[in-house]
């Protein structure tokens, strides 16, 4: 099992930008695909971003293609989320999830997840 934390969420400004963190520890950090899925109140939980163990696969919602970029450091046990350009329908509890033989899911390992609220 892995353990899952995530970071850097909060208020800002449309338009604005923010970099969520998700460090974890447990199994092997390199050896599987890592995700970003969130939840805004009152919908499903919806795919934001993945990628592979190594850094050459990356996928992403249409949403947010263009405006997030994924990213990981297996020296750091630790996967982000870069969001740029943030829109009011970005808001939502963003969480990032672990251990996947596919980079949609589904995947074992979930935290607990980060509040991102964009105001307009």
């Amino acid at each position: 099992q892995v353990q899952l934390v995530e970071s850097g969420g909060g208020l800002v400004q449309a338009g604005d930008s923010l970099r969520l963190s998700c460090a974890a520890s447990g199994r092997t950090f390199s050896s599987y695909p890592m995700g970003w899925f969130r939840q805004a109140p009152g919908k499903d939980r919806e795919f934001v971003a993945a990628i592979n163990w190594s850094s050459t696969r990356r996928t992403y919602a249409d949403s947010v293609k263009g405006r997030f970029t994924i990213s990981r450091d297996n020296a750091k046990n630790t996967v982000y989320l870069q969001m740029n350009t943030l829109k009011p329908e970005d808001t939502a509890v963003y969480c990032c999830a672990a251990e996947s033989k596919d980079l949609v899911g589904p995947y074992e390992s979930w935290g607990q997840g980060t509040q991102v609220t964009v105001s307009s």
